[in-house]
């Protein structure tokens, strides 16, 4: 029997001991997703690690591929060790195991529905889990209608009697104003608005939550923190990772929906608020709709905003590693001055450095080009056919090459092998933006972004 008051020893406004879930599981659409990988999977680890999961707790997956719970189970293993802050510990992994499943299926499967459902009745019995379940929906957001009438339609969405069900929703959600209405109605169809919990991760990063203690946990700060002593407010939002497999979301959603209208923008309503009554969610729910309701956009977004996308390219020591081929090629051509209307990179089988050495002239000359296998090693010779000839360069062992230009004497030259501080220094000024941003605030524009 519950207590009619509550926790005796729990204060609602202390917030320093901390407060353990109830039995409960969650289950992940698109898990095999990489946030999925990077963020959810290692978060559950360290909830449970720091003790705040129940003993119970169960992890469902959802996905299309056909793997058994152990395989499952593998994939968050990988993950975990890999992503997880706090340190891997084996008795917490075992107990974490006992309660994770996985269905295959996809999002019009009414089969695969009917089999998490059974899976997560089972788990109420064996994990007690009392019928608690959320489900995150870590899927792109056109899938967001179907999986929530997925779980109205099979019953997963009503919970029992003294239960919950809840629902985690993943920006960016809807691609416009009239997407995101549209949206909005078709999950308060099946959940309460009080059911509904979108997630922007990104305020869970460290440095965003210092902001509030910066602000409202010290009385220095506060009474200045208006516009007649701050001059002007810079949001910089940078990263040391690269689209890596995200490339068809990005074509799908771009950078813009991606991190402007969330992330950033919570980050605006963050430092501009006023201080809210408490700091429960709707209170700060009210004070971010105050900033975000007097914001007012210039009139032509194109003229006062600067934009950049960028051009074809290759990041890595590896493309840094081409430097010498690179130089050679391009103070060939300043002599000849001639066109180049074919092209041959000559290297050993296999040899990744050759083809991207192929790429780059691919761009640069505008066509395609030839390869030819030799027995190395590594890149042994570069042909471009001109009108007049072709010019050579061949390299037979170490740095030393040769150089033969049309109607001239074969003369050497020098592949310089590099060392790492050049390597490193030669990547920091390929990744300093700061040339490229001074350029588009001048209001120059070029067509030739290949260096970046």
């Amino acid at each position: 029997m519950s207590r009619p008051n509550g926790n005796p020893l729990r204060d609602p406004i202390d917030r320093r001991l901390p407060r353990v879930a109830g039995p409960s599981g969650l289950v992940i659409f698109g898990v095999t997703g990489d946030l999925s990988r990077k963020k959810l999977m290692p978060a559950v680890y360290d909830l449970a690690n720091r003790g705040l999961l129940p003993p119970g707790f169960s992890l469902v997956g959802f996905a299309r591929r056909e793997w058994q719970d152990e395989d499952f189970a593998q994939e968050v293993h990988d993950a975990v060790k890999q992503h997880a802050r706090t340190p891997f510990r084996e008795e917490v992994w075992q107990q974490l195991i006992q309660g994770m499943r996985f269905v295959q299926g996809n999002f019009d499967d009414d089969d695969a529905f009917e089999t998490l459902k059974h899976t997560i009745q089972d788990l109420d019995k064996s994990q007690g889990t009392g019928g608690n379940f959320a489900f995150y929906l870590s899927v792109p957001p056109k899938f967001f209608p179907q999986v929530v009438q997925q779980l109205k339609k099979h019953g997963l969405a009503d919970a029992p009697d003294g239960s919950w069900r809840r629902a985690v929703i993943e920006k960016p959600f809807g691609h416009d104003l009239a997407s995101a209405k549209e949206l909005n109605a078709i999950v308060h169809e099946v959940f309460d608005p009080d059911q509904v919990f979108r997630i922007d991760h990104y305020l869970g990063k460290e440095t965003v939550q210092n902001i509030l203690a910066l602000r409202f946990a010290n009385q220095m700060f506060e009474p200045i923190w208006n516009r007649s002593y701050v001059d002007h407010v810079q949001i910089t939002m940078a990263e040391d990772i690269g689209i890596g497999g995200r490339a068809g979301y990005y074509d799908g959603i771009g950078a813009a929906r991606d991190v402007i209208q969330n992330h950033l923008l919570q980050l605006m309503a963050l430092t501009a608020m006023e201080e809210p009554a408490s700091f429960d969610a709707d209170a700060l729910v009210a004070e971010k709709a105050k900033v975000l309701g007097a914001i007012r956009l210039p009139k032509d977004l194109g003229k006062d905003t600067v934009r950049g996308q960028y051009a074809v390219g290759w990041q890595g020591v590896a493309w840094t590693r081409l430097t010498p081929w690179r130089s050679a090629l391009a103070a060939a051509l300043d002599q000849a001055e001639v066109e180049v209307t074919s092209a041959t990179v000559e290297a050993e089988a296999g040899n990744p450095s050759a083809e991207l050495l192929a790429r780059w002239l691919q761009v640069g000359l505008g066509r395609s080009i030839d390869r030819k296998i030799s027995a190395g090693p590594v890149i042994t010779g570069v042909r471009l056919g001109t009108a007049d000839g072709e010019i050579v360069i061949n390299r037979s062992e170490g740095p030393l090459a040769t150089l033969t230009l049309p109607g001239q004497p074969t003369h050497s030259l020098a592949l310089k092998i590099r060392s790492t501080s050049e390597l490193i220094s030669e990547e920091l000024r390929r990744l300093d933006a700061d040339e490229m941003y001074a350029i588009a605030l001048r209001g120059e524009s070029s067509t030739d972004t290949r260096h970046i």
